[in-house]
């Protein structure tokens, strides 16, 4: 049977690496990976085709808080960086999808409105340990839980207590649980100048982030339930998490581009538009993110996507205590990540490793997503990694352009995004779909 649709490029990033290829599409699967010499459609000729990014860390906020972000503006960005697939996070929506009621209307909210696939975790909050099971049954990819306050008063932190009563169920359920691991009692009182982002940067250090991982790998061993650290951005805690991993533990990380592109020492005072939880950390540990991400201790890089309207994110007083913490990246991540990877050396192949397969794997995609092999959709990414630009907010999708990304100058254009095999048109109807675990 013809294929309905070649594209060709001298540079196709597969599973065994990247060389000439042709990737034959058959009803949005990819049916086979033929020579560069077959005829196509669609000639990309030097630029990358890559598979379709995943990214397992995105915050929507729809239904409840659409005017911080929505799966129209969200969705749109992310087509437009290439993403082809998002697990969006339990928060910071109203309701919390900590139940099976509150996971049907945000599928409900989504419906008609995403320009790519879109899937969803659930949460874990105190009291809800018996929720897990129909959710999870419901098709959620996974649960998410805090073990500091999330920011938002309908999604509270856990505790071990908490953990002991979910951790069995999910282990049960085989479900994977992400975690914001900083512990609370290591988090200090904010003091001194507000403005001032050493002083946010000393009220959240790097013990809160180990100590909590040190107490994950402890539940880890004893309850058997996965466990994925979210957004790690202390460099202090990777021979816990590599001892972990030699010791055979279900355990895994992801780190954040803002944690790999920007450092503590360049951040000026009042720029809010920096802030996270937990903090961008210095210039060496940057560079030790990056080692633990080259040999595999880390393992992918997703966005942390948290926009919020500009009243809660650039105070008129700078104040980083009172702010709010998220990074609005969604639509640049690619080009951050790619940016920063070729200052250092790295191969393109590495970004298909922790942008798609490592993601997909993760939210249990891997043989339908994040990789161009034979049975795969055929959700792809064209972008030409030579030629640079300087980030300009009015030209992101996101519904509030405010980015510490504003003015950089970033390697990496998208130039097309297909989903199943048809380009995504972010001007035209939106073709993404709602997926749920194992029903596919």
């Amino acid at each position: 049977m013809a294929a309905d649709r070649v594209i060709r490029s001298r540079r196709v990033v597969l599973p065994d690496g990247m060389r000439p290829a042709s990737v034959h599409i058959q009803d949005g699967i990819v049916a086979r990976v033929g020579d560069y010499d077959s005829a196509a459609d669609d000639d990309a000729g030097n630029s990358v085709v890559m598979p379709g990014l995943v990214d397992t860390h995105v915050h929507l906020n729809e239904p409840g808080r659409t005017e911080w972000e929505g799966f129209a503006t969200g969705t749109r960005a992310a087509a437009a960086a290439g993403i082809t697939t998002l697990i969006e996070m339990p928060l910071n929506s109203i309701p919390s999808t900590i139940s099976a009621q509150a996971y049907a209307a945000k599928i409900r909210a989504a419906d008609g409105q995403c320009w790519i696939d879109v899937g969803f975790w659930g949460g874990v909050v105190p009291g809800n340990a018996g929720h897990l099971r129909p959710l999870w049954d419901e098709g959620c990819f996974g649960f998410k839980c805090f073990l500091t306050p999330s920011g938002v008063d309908e999604f509270p932190h856990v505790e071990e207590a908490d953990l002991r009563q979910a951790m069995p169920e999910l282990a049960r359920c085989g479900a994977v649980l992400l975690v914001h691991a900083e512990s609370p009692a290591e988090l200090l009182t904010p003091s001194g100048d507000a403005r001032c982002f050493q002083n946010y940067l000393h009220s959240r250090p790097r013990r809160a982030e180990s100590r909590a991982i040190d107490l994950l790998v402890r539940l880890c061993r004893e309850t058997g339930c996965r466990i994925h650290i979210v957004h790690l951005s202390d460099a202090d805690s990777v021979p816990a998490l590599q001892n972990a991993c030699a010791a055979g533990l279900p355990l895994t990380a992801e780190t954040c581009p803002h944690y790999l592109v920007f450092t503590a020492e360049g951040i000026a005072n009042g720029a809010t538009e920096f802030k996270c939880a937990p903090p961008i950390r210095e210039g060496a540990n940057r560079d030790a993110l990056w080692s633990a991400l080259h040999t595999g201790v880390i393992d992918m890089v997703v966005s942390d996507h948290s926009p919020s309207p500009p009243a809660l994110k650039r105070r008129d007083d700078g104040d980083f205590f009172r702010a709010w913490g998220g990074i609005a990246s969604l639509q640049l991540t690619l080009p951050a990540v790619w940016t920063e990877c070729r200052r250092r050396g790295l191969p393109i192949e590495e970004l298909a490793s922790w942008m798609c397969a490592a993601p997909a794997k993760l939210a249990g995609l891997a043989g339908k997503k994040g990789a161009i092999a034979p049975g795969h959709d055929a959700d792809l990414v064209v972008w030409d990694p030579q030629t640079e630009f300087v980030v300009n907010p009015a030209a992101l999708y996101h519904r509030h352009a405010l980015t510490p990304y504003a003015g950089m100058r970033l390697a990496g254009v998208v130039q097309r995004t297909y989903l199943r095999g048809v380009p995504v048109d972010v001007n035209g109807p939106p073709r993404g779909k709602v997926l749920r675990r194992g029903r596919f």
